[in-house]
């Protein structure tokens, strides 16, 4: 998130938090803390930023987003 008052940078964390709420935490019943905190982790590092497709990516996910651009500056 950006600073204070900052619309556009505290949009991108809202729409993010929203999209995790609707599709993994409401959905599930936890017995703990630690076992949340292990699953919306899972859900970040191995389903959010590795396999998940963003439109605003050219439908690629993050990382492979992140591959793409590092090589094709890598080759300028």
């Amino acid at each position: 998130m950006s600073r204070r008052g900052n619309c556009y940078g505290n949009a991108v964390a809202e729409s993010f938090f929203q999209l995790l709420k609707r599709e993994r935490i409401k959905r599930k019943t936890y017995k703990d803390r630690e076992a949340a905190r292990q699953d919306i982790f899972d859900c970040i590092e191995m389903f959010y930023n590795s396999i998940r497709r963003h439109g605003y990516n050219d439908d690629l996910s993050p990382m492979e987003f992140e591959k793409r651009h590092s090589a094709k500056i890598g080759s300028v």
